[in-house]
């Protein structure tokens, strides 16, 4: 899920806004809970996945 279309029974304002501590709070506990590759970088998610394609790559070329 999402927090950007959550609304907060503190103070109704989106949680994504951050207005109230309750808001804040909330907003911190779902980044870290949804998103394991929120501590990565772009160029280390890039990285990642050139590799994953060439792993992919070299086995579809080993069996055929």
């Amino acid at each position: 899920m999402t927090y950007d279309r959550l609304v907060c029974a503190n103070c109704a304002a989106p949680v994504s806004e951050g207005r109230c501590p309750v808001c804040r709070a909330n907003r911190e506990r779902l980044q870290q809970e949804n998103n394991p590759f929120a501590g990565l970088n772009p160029m280390t998610l890039i990285a990642l996945l050139a590799v994953l394609i060439a792993a992919v790559a070299l086995l579809a070329h080993q069996t055929a």
